[in-house]
């Protein structure tokens, strides 16, 4: 049976082709034709159809709402107000809907109509039952969940996301298998200068195949009965946390990630290039030699999207970097004022971005300077599944939501590149680090 919101989109829909009958007829200059009434009257009957259908599910709505209300609201639950033009059989915000979700799944207590279209189908121990409150979130506040992930995940929202739909849980996408363009390019195109009627030499690309599965990015929180009562604080404490946690572990996973049930980071894969430590040069320190060299080894394309991350640890390092000028130096990341004026923030010209999830001074990962916008793949499918159970903590008087978020990433290069002139010492990449300082 179609919702109350499929009734008024299809009576819309309708009213539409009606008016675009007359919008034909005036643009013509003419009165509307035989055919033209006939189908005008057919469309009319049609909504005069769904409207007693809609008068009748709403009046059912209401009555149902009212036998299954208590008699008189308990004093602890106040009323949530909802604006005038806010639909009947949809929450107005998360925080709503979940403390609906507890209250239905309580013995004895009352089910809001509005979740009746969100019930989880059980179909096998892999699926949550309503028995158990097993209700699904509504596609907009899952939706809005997964937008405010790669929002606050400083270097999620910078790679190159890719939706996955329907009923896979995987990826796969063509990719030039190119590790060097010293002899060839796009791993095996070679072409060449030659006399006339001289014979030719075929040559082809060469390809592998990216695959990307799905991993589960899971969280778990319990919730007082006290604090569901209050929907505006609930919506608040799981928002704020839960999204926050995702973008902050999201973030890890294209740095550090193993591959291994998480997506596979960009200091774990095999396209990382790694700047050797100058000669003498001492442990846990960044010279300006060290950032001139990591430049000069990411791809040229990269460089107007490339970004340097860092530990927050290493900016003493960068405040006190100088290049040696004679016998004297300049300074490399404080302005002409010095500590009295705000650092630059960036190293040539690209942004410095201090992250948690960048390695400690002197090792591997401490500073990186990256293209994630053509260099990494991020794919994501149905946004982030909310379910809620009150009897896993119920004799301590709280209910147990779970979210749960698909994801995985890579990488879009297998290996670094070997350039047309430089050698294999010289290799270059999307992603280029610095070797440990020890």
């Amino acid at each position: 049976m179609k919702t109350l919101s499929q009734y008024r989109e299809e009576i819309k829909a309708l009213m539409k082709k009606a008016a675009d009958i007359d919008a034909k007829a005036t643009t013509e200059n003419r009165d509307l034709n035989e055919g033209e009434v006939a189908l005008k009257a057919e469309i009319l009957d049609t909504v005069d159809e769904l409207r007693k259908m809609l008068a009748v599910q709403e009046r059912q709505e209401r009555v149902a709402a009212e036998l299954s209300g208590p008699a008189s609201p308990p004093a602890s639950r106040p009323e949530i107000k909802r604006p005038p033009d806010e639909p009947r059989d949809r929450f107005h915000s998360l925080g709503q809907l979940l403390a609906a979700v507890m209250h239905a799944g309580v013995p004895g207590g009352t089910v809001d109509p509005r979740l009746r279209n969100l019930r989880a189908a059980a179909s096998g121990l892999n699926e949550t039952v309503p028995s158990d409150g097993g209700f699904l979130v509504q596609q907009d506040f899952s939706n809005e969940l997964l937008q405010d992930v790669f929002q606050t995940g400083i270097l999620a929202s910078r790679c190159r996301r890719i939706p996955i739909s329907g009923n896979s849980n995987s990826m796969k996408i063509n990719g030039v298998d190119e590790t060097s363009r010293a002899s060839t390019r796009y791993g095996g195109i070679l072409g060449y200068w030659e006399e006339e009627a001289a014979e030719k030499t075929a040559s082809k690309p060469k390809f592998r195949k990216i695959e990307l599965n799905l991993k589960k990015l899971i969280g778990l929180a319990y919730a007082t009965d006290e604090l569901i009562q209050d929907a505006a604080a609930l919506e608040g404490v799981i928002r704020v946390g839960f999204v926050s946690e995702f973008g902050f572990l999201l973030d890890d996973a294209i740095i550090n990630g193993t591959g291994a049930g998480q997506p596979l980071g960009i200091l774990n894969g095999g396209c990382l290039v790694s700047v050797d430590k100058e000669t003498g040069q001492k442990a846990a320190t960044v010279v300006a030699e060290n950032v001139i060299k990591m430049y000069s080894r990411i791809f040229a394309q990269s460089r107007p999207n490339a970004v340097w991350l860092i530990n927050q640890n290493i900016e003493p390092q960068l405040f006190t970097m100088s290049l040696a000028v004679g016998t004297g130096g300049i300074p490399i990341y404080m302005p002409a004022g010095g500590l009295s004026g705000q650092p630059y923030g960036t190293l040539f010209g690209r942004p410095v971005i201090a992250i948690e999830q960048a390695a400690t001074l002197g090792t591997v990962g401490d500073i990186i300077f990256a293209d994630l916008t053509n260099g990494y793949i991020l794919v994501e499918k149905g946004g982030i599944q909310s379910d809620m159970s009150i009897h896993v903590r119920f004799v301590y008087d709280e209910s147990c939501f779970r979210f749960v978020m698909r994801v995985d990433g890579q990488p879009v290069r297998a290996t670094a590149l070997t350039p047309y002139k430089g050698g294999a010492s010289y290799t270059q990449s999307h992603f280029v680090a610095l070797a440990t300082r020890a």
